[in-house]
């Protein structure tokens, strides 16, 4: 049985097309991906988002537990900052990636990808057994409602005292919206168009969604599902747990060489300083297609004589260049910018260039 979030009636009510993901029944589009995507790009969007799972870091060994299980170095972090990074585990590969948020001396936030959050508790709890912090798994009790697009900030600053100006990017405060206390208000998202991700209890949520709905109205906001924010996140090159990342891939070859800190102690520490010295032998790249097509996951990746050298995990049409672009591993020598490859679509090799992120 997959589970529902708080708002389900509300997306069914609305005419979603509701599917399982990660273990639950969520809105995958509403108008359509296309309107849905342009609305977040030009306008304003709201997704549920509640799937995601919520855990509290808490007490005396709270910093020291997530400083040694996560690459991103946490001292850095002060109250009311976020940090993205991600879960090694212990073979060289990635058991999730996650944000976390500083809420004070001793207590932490810590977001994770839905279809990880009993693996990411097991993970994090084999090795607070070392640490002794007081976790606790709010993931039921939690919604979690993005409100994204160059009128987000607009939209969501109607509702609530909280000045959103002075949240800066990856930063947080804790206050009132739609008369609900204790929100958490994120200057986070996973779209590129700017926005806020507010975490609060089940119960306010379909009173959040509607102060929400109406406060958008005259900016055009309209909701929107997963398949929207796919093509969102893929355009700017973020990555899904998944597909572009899993615990067969280094944060090194993904990319994610900005989030590992070598200036503390973590697991897998030394093959990852390792793989930073040597070099890795295949990289996660954007490519661009360069005929009219559409690559997708698992297609395979070739060079100019036909012989495979990667994998596409992520791909689609971009809604901004009405081009087929992606994500792929591919092997050296062949992921550096502007190398030309080959995406094996229905045994036709057709041809892509690497290009730097993002696509737009």
């Amino acid at each position: 049985m997959n589970k529902k979030t708080a708002l389900f009636d509300k997306h069914v009510a609305l005419g979603a097309k509701m599917v399982p993901f990660a273990g639950f029944e969520m809105p995958v589009q509403y108008s359509g991906v296309t309107d849905e995507h342009f609305a977040v790009r030009e306008k304003v969007g709201i997704f549920d988002v509640s799937h995601m799972g919520q855990f509290f870091v808490e007490g005396p060994a709270a910093k020291d537990l997530l400083q040694y299980v996560t690459t991103n170095n946490v001292d850095a972090l002060e109250d009311g900052k976020a940090q993205y990074t991600c879960l090694p585990n212990g073979n060289g590969g990635i058991v999730d990636d996650l944000i976390v948020y500083k809420m004070a001396n001793e207590k932490y936030f810590v977001v994770v990808n839905a279809s990880n959050i009993d693996k990411d508790w097991d993970h994090i709890s084999k090795y607070n057994e070392k640490f002794g912090a007081t976790l606790k798994n709010a993931s039921d009790e939690m919604s979690l409602i993005a409100i994204q697009g160059p009128k987000a900030t607009e939209t969501l600053q109607k509702l609530t005292d909280a000045n959103l100006a002075d949240i800066p990017y990856y930063h947080f405060s804790v206050g009132t919206v739609a008369g609900v206390s204790d929100v958490i208000i994120s200057n986070t998202g996973y779209t590129g168009s700017g926005g806020f991700e507010i975490y609060f209890k089940n119960e306010d949520a379909v009173k959040m969604w509607d102060a929400l709905t109406e406060a958008g109205e005259e900016f055009g906001l309209i909701p929107c599902g997963l398949a929207s924010r796919d093509t969102l996140r893929l355009e700017k090159g973020f990555c899904l747990y998944g597909n572009d990342i899993d615990d067969t891939t280094s944060p090194m070859e993904a990319g994610l060489g900005w989030i590992t800190k070598f200036d503390k102690d973590f697991v897998d520490k030394e093959t990852f300083a390792r793989q930073k010295e040597e070099g890795v032998t295949r990289k996660l790249v954007g490519f661009e297609m360069q005929e009219r097509a559409i690559p997708r996951h698992d297609y395979p990746v070739v060079d100019a004589e036909g012989k495979e050298i990667g994998k596409v995990t992520s791909g689609t049409m971009s809604p901004m260049k009405n081009i087929g672009i992606g994500l792929a591993y591919v092997a050296k020598p062949h992921f550096k910018l502007g190398s030309e490859i080959f995406i094996q679509i229905r045994n036709k090799n057709v041809p892509a260039k690497v290009v730097k992120l993002p696509f737009v």
